[in-house]
């Protein structure tokens, strides 16, 4: 979680049911043995904590402690996160995904039993947009990276070296084409990356198993539709790993304000990559470049369908909550406007939201979703939403003809 949002990865699987209460004391078990025998000797702190697994649709819950008293919290079950609940921060798991996890289900544990211990740990920041990473050109320079990653991981001595160095180089590269990247990437590694790191390693029975598992991650990131948030993820591990083997005791000293990528290189003794064109063609660079060509025809087009439906024509607009979870796998930005979050849901002051997809607006505190509505009673319903509006709040026409707005009622 970071100030008020939820990072959600929420698979919405038709059909699954309740939460299995022995399905659930097995991954707690298995979240506390992984915990143990890690022994906080990462961060120098447990892992180990409260969980609650939760079903968004039957509302059941499995817990590894006594759950607190009152009511719950409107978001159990949505997101896989760690939040404040009864006065205690605990990891929260979505049952449906967890449900579907069969082959990962330790990582996904660690991952969120980390993120519950990061605010301790100082190594918190705020999240920024990562929109250049939707370009053909960042999206080209992050594959290279990948790739140069995942050869150091696979390889030792002098190889790994000139991987690395290529790495930072194709990392220097694409921030150097785009004003703000470095920031940008640099926290969310931070925030995420570190979280997958954790999860690599604690789940993974030996190093040897942990850079396999980072080089599986690397091989697959390509596939994703977006790597706007998701590319955080393999990035961390792979940065973590090679930390580990160049500068052991690094995450004594890293700070929220560090850059993984920077830390690495006095200690390797990375030397300058003369010809970065060759050093791309060896990692793949034609064959990125040619599939980079042929995504862009169909991503252009996807996108200018998503902004005839949440910009062009008629939308609903609603102020933006404070806390909400979403779907990180698929995020798409709209040039000029905002970025598209898939199953998207808040519980806020005007009500709740519950959305296949809204256009997030970060810098003007609004979103929108496709209009007309259909309203029944306090419950409005459009193109894969539904909103139920609090005591208060209204319907409006909006700025534009055709629009909707959901404001205070006089």
């Amino acid at each position: 979680m970071n100030r008020g949002i939820l990072s959600l990865f929420f698979l919405p699987l038709a059909g699954l049911p309740q939460v299995d209460q022995q399905r659930a004391a097995e991954a707690f078990n298995h979240a506390k043995t992984l915990c143990e025998r890690e022994g906080g000797n990462l961060w120098r702190t447990s892992l180990c904590g409260p969980i609650v697994i939760a079903d968004p649709a039957t509302k059941t819950i499995a817990t590894n402690q006594p759950a607190p008293e009152g009511p719950r919290l409107a978001v159990l079950g949505f997101a896989n996160a760690a939040m404040d609940w009864g006065g205690t921060r605990w990891t929260t798991i979505s049952w449906p995904f967890l449900a579907a996890m069969q082959d990962r289900q330790g990582q996904l544990l660690i991952h969120e039993l980390f993120h519950r211990i990061q605010p301790q740990l100082g190594l918190l920041v705020p999240d920024l947009p990562n929109d250049h990473l939707d370009t053909p050109e960042g999206r080209y320079w992050m594959q290279l990276e990948w790739k140069a990653l995942s050869r150091a991981l696979g390889s030792s001595g002098e190889t790994r070296l000139a991987a690395v160095g290529d790495a930072l180089a194709f990392r220097a590269a694409r921030r150097g084409r785009f004003p703000g990247a470095a920031e940008s990437e640099r926290a969310l590694e931070i925030n995420e990356g570190l979280a997958q790191y954790t999860a690599t390693v604690v789940a993974a029975g030996s190093r040897s198993e942990a850079a396999r598992s980072a080089i599986e991650q690397l091989a697959k990131a390509p596939a994703e539709l977006t790597f706007v948030r998701q590319f955080a993820y393999p990035v961390g591990a792979a940065y973590g790993i090679l930390l580990d083997e160049y500068a052991p005791g690094w995450k004594r000293r890293i700070k929220p304000g560090d850059d993984p990528g920077k830390l690495i290189e006095p200690f390797a003794g990375v030397r300058p990559v003369k010809d970065l064109e060759a050093a791309a063609v060896s990692h793949g660079g034609p064959e990125i470049r040619e599939r980079e060509t042929r995504r862009e025809v169909e991503h252009k087009a996807r996108v200018a369908e998503l902004r005839r439906r949440f910009v062009e024509g008629p939308v609903l607009v609603l102020p933006r909550g404070r806390n909400a979870s979403f779907m990180s796998i698929g995020m798409t930005p709209i040039p000029g406007e905002g970025t598209i979050y898939p199953s998207y849901r808040t519980v806020t002051e005007w009500g709740t939201l519950e959305a296949s997809a809204v256009l997030v607006y970060p810098d003007r505190g609004k979103l929108t979703v496709p209009a007309p509505p259909v309203v029944e009673g306090k419950t409005l319903k459009g193109d894969g939403w539904t909103v139920t509006i609090a005591e208060g709040w209204v319907i409006r026409p909006g700025p534009r003809g055709g629009d909707f707005q959901l404001v205070r009622e006089h």
